[in-house]
Formats: structure tokens, C-alpha cells, sequence
């Protein structure tokens, strides 16, 4: 199995008659765009704006950030079961352009939205301050329910990515990467000597807009089940998750999956990448329990001999981590956790809610109760008075300047446990 992903880097993005990619420019038509999106009835209205790298420029409250992206090649469409049909993905050509993001913004829909810097100090705590950001402003329709209000954003921001995507959709790519993946027979015949690690890959599916989709359908009640990481990486998983800013896996997390790809670079030359494990953490002890155990189970039948595991979100998610560690190493099978902190202001309290013995070699990814003060911005894209209600901020968070004092858990994808950024903490 072969993903081909093509990718294109703008120079800037400008609102204009015709929407295309030409000499660098990423081109939108914004009334196309709208008509697009008011198809959907629930949609009241919408706006659009545009944030640039080293702009003082703050995006407050964002939902979820998509990457751009078009399938030019194989069977499907980016985001099976939202865009297009439901065929799987995972091979073929995918075209991506790699520094431009959607930022879906506009009426709170829940407090666990977050805040992007595009310059200052708050810029060096996520990647999104590096890309050109279309932000969508949506106005749901009056009296909208919370959940459709975040199942209509969550829509919008697929098919804003879609929409700029299909601007690449006949010309040549700067660059091209190739992922390959084998299936378990093939691998066996040529990876035997190689170390056989898998990865078990957590996703929130707590429900109360804590949720994640695979080709469409909410994973909130799945056993365990495998998934190939091409598929992964052509966007069969999207977010519906209002977790913390700071460690929710927004869509262009799972689009770009550092684990998955570093492990997909490895494959075949250091070790042998034998699958995704893909498991959703529950807010029931039972559910834990099961998936769990079920992800042993699959571990074992694909022969793993080592796994990563990465979590999503904090405070019970960390009952899920441990419990699939513990299998695993009561399984022989080595594990190395990836998670975040949440250990006060300080960094003097336990920074996870849940450990068990067997958890003996864990990346980081950063404290979220730590305070930072952001300076003010000349332009804020959405509603800066949010910032008092939304996570990781509190009464008193803004200030008169227009600065803001906020817990790194208000940043978007700040401590991402998938290793999006460059955050971690270490034991002094």
C-alpha cells in the first residue's frame, strides 16, 4: 500500500473574484465560499478573515483547524463520511498545502475553545502561527443546540479545507512525499529481523462533544480495532472534541500524526511498523477495562513487541493510558506512553491523575497549568471577552490593555500529545 501526498507552500493568501492557487497565491472567491457553506440550513451566516505568520494578530475562540487537502489520485475523497462518500482512503495521490490552515472561529460553542498568537510570545507555543489561517466566523441560526452548533462548525471547517484544497487539484506539487505500508504477510517476509512495534493510538470519545470520527462514525462504543496509518494520514479520523485546547487532537493533528509518520519513515530500515491500534477512551471503567483489553489482544495478534501509546486529554484518559500499558507489559510487550501534565502553576503537583508501575518510560509533552501572560494584539479575530470562560482562563484573565494572562492549557495544540510542538518537562 502506497499514499503519495503532494504538497504545495503558499507565499500568502488574498480574498479575490476567482478561487486558485497561482505563482505562490492561495486565491479565495469569499462569496463562492459562503454560498458553499450556507447550504447547510443551520449555518445563520458566515464571514471569513485571514491571519498571516508575524501578524499581531489573536484568534479567539478557536473550534478546530483543518489542513487543506484534495485526493487527485485513488479511491475516495478527503474526510470519508463528511465529504464525498465512504469509501476508505489511505492510498493514491492526496494533495496538501502544508503551511495554510482552517481555524473554524465565531459564537462559543463550548468553553473548551482555544486562542492562536500569530506573533509575540504566545506565537512560540504551536505550529499555527508559522501558517496562513482562514479563519471561517460562523454564525449558527438562533437557539441552535450545542451539539448541532458544534456538529454544523465541525462541518464547515471540512468543507472550507476541501474547498481550498480543490484549488491544487491540476497542477504539479512542490513536493512529494511517498509512504509505504505493508500488510502483516508481506512485512513478515521482509521485516522478520526488525523489531516489530505498533502503536496504540487513544482518541477521546466521551461523548458531550468530547468525540472523534472515523469515516464518519463517532468511535464512542468500538472495540478496539486496527486501522491502516495511511488512512490515517489521508483523513479518515476527524475531530469532534471540545477537550482543553492544549491537548485536544484537532483534525490537522490526525491528518499529520508525527508518530505515525516518523514511525511510517522508520519502517524498514530500523524497525517494522506493524500496525495502529485504534482505541477510544470512555468515561466508564467497564469500557476502559474492555478496550484495554482488547488492544492486548490485537497487539498480540499482529505481533507486536513493542508499542507506543499516545493519550488524548487528561484526568480520566489517563486511567486508559495506564490500563493499555499495563496489558501491554503484562503481555511482553515494551511500551513507551506519550502524554502531557497538568501539575500546577507550579509544577509541584502530580501531573498525571492516574500511574501504574509498569509506566516506566514517558515523553511529555509540557505542564498546561502553567501561567503566561500574552501581550495585547492590534487586530482579534472573534471575541477576546471569551477568553474569561474558555479553558486554561479565568476572571480577571483580560486585561484593560487588551493583554491577557491565560494557563498554557488555553493555547491551541500547545502540549499536543501526539508531539505536534516542541514542549516537555523534565525532573530536576
Amino acid at each position: 500500500m502506497q499514499l503519495e501526498l503532494g504538497k504545495f507552500k503558499i507565499k500568502d493568501v488574498q480574498f479575490a473574484e476567482q478561487t486558485k492557487l497561482e505563482n505562490g497565491i492561495l486565491y479565495i472567491n469569499k462569496q463562492e465560499l459562503r454560498d458553499y457553506l450556507k447550504e447547510d440550513l443551520n449555518i445563520l451566516d458566515v464571514d471569513f478573515d485571514i491571519a498571516r505568520p508575524g501578524e499581531s494578530v489573536r484568534i479567539i475562540p478557536v473550534k478546530d483547524i483543518v489542513q487543506p487537502r484534495y485526493k487527485v489520485k485513488g479511491q475516495g475523497q478527503v474526510f470519508p463520511g463528511f465529504i464525498g462518500g465512504y469509501e476508505t482512503v489511505g492510498e493514491g495521490r492526496t494533495h496538501v498545502i502544508e503551511n495554510c490552515a482552517v481555524a473554524t472561529c465565531g459564537k462559543i460553542v463550548n468553553f473548551q475553545e482555544g486562542i492562536i498568537d500569530m506573533s509575540g510570545p504566545g506565537a512560540k507555543y504551536n505550529s499555527f502561527s508559522k501558517m496562513f489561517i482562514v479563519v471561517p466566523l460562523i454564525t449558527p441560526i438562533p437557539s441552535i443546540d450545542k451539539h448541532l452548533h458544534e456538529a454544523t462548525v465541525r462541518l464547515a471547517g471540512l468543507k472550507v479545507a476541501y474547498y481550498l484544497g480543490k484549488a491544487t487539484k491540476d497542477l504539479v506539487p512542490d513536493d512529494i512525499e511517498e509512504f509505504k505500508y505493508d500488510s502483516i504477510v508481506d512485512g513478515a517476509q521482509e521485516y522478520s529481523d526488525l523489531p516489530r512495534v505498533a502503536y496504540v493510538y487513544l482518541v477521546q470519545c466521551q461523548g458531550l462533544m468530547h468525540d472523534t470520527y472515523i469515516y464518519g462514525m463517532n468511535a464512542k462504543g468500538i472495540l478496539s480495532t486496527l486501522i491502516s496509518p495511511l488512512e490515517v494520514l489521508d483523513g479518515a479520523i476527524v475531530s469532534g472534541n471540545c477537550a482543553a485546547p492544549c491537548h485536544k487532537n484537532a483534525t490537522i493533528h490526525h491528518q499529520n500524526n508525527p508518530i505515525i509518520m516518523e514511525l511510517l519513515r522508520r519502517h524498514g530500515k530500523e524497525l517494522w511498523f506493524v500496525g495502529v491500534i485504534l482505541s477510544h477512551e470512555s468515561t466508564m471503567l467497564a469500557d476502559k477495562k474492555r478496550a484495554a483489553f482488547y488492544t492486548q489482544n490485537l497487539a498480540k495478534i499482529i505481533g507486536a513487541r513493542g508499542a507506543i501509546i499516545s493519550e488524548e486529554g487528561g484526568g480520566n484518559p489517563e486511567t486508559d493510558l495506564m490500563l493499555c500499558c499495563k496489558n501491554l507489559e503484562n503481555a511482553g510487550i515494551k511500551t513507551v506512553l506519550v502524554t502531557d501534565e497538568y501539575a500546577g502553576r507550579d509544577g509541584r503537583s502530580q501531573g498525571l491523575a492516574d500511574v501504574t508501575p509498569e509506566a516506566d518510560a514517558v515523553v511529555t509533552n509540557g505542564n498546561g497549568n502553567e501561567l503566561v501572560t500574552l501581550p495585547p494584539m492590534d487586530k482579534v479575530i472573534g471575541s477576546l471577552e471569551s477568553v474569561e470562560i474558555i479553558t486554561g482562563g479565568f476572571s480577571g484573565s483580560l486585561h484593560p490593555d487588551g493583554s491577557i494572562s491565560v494557563e498554557i492549557a488555553a493555547i491551541m495544540g500547545a502540549l499536543c500529545e501526539l508531539g505536534y510542538e516542541r514542549l516537555t518537562t523534565r525532573l530536576k
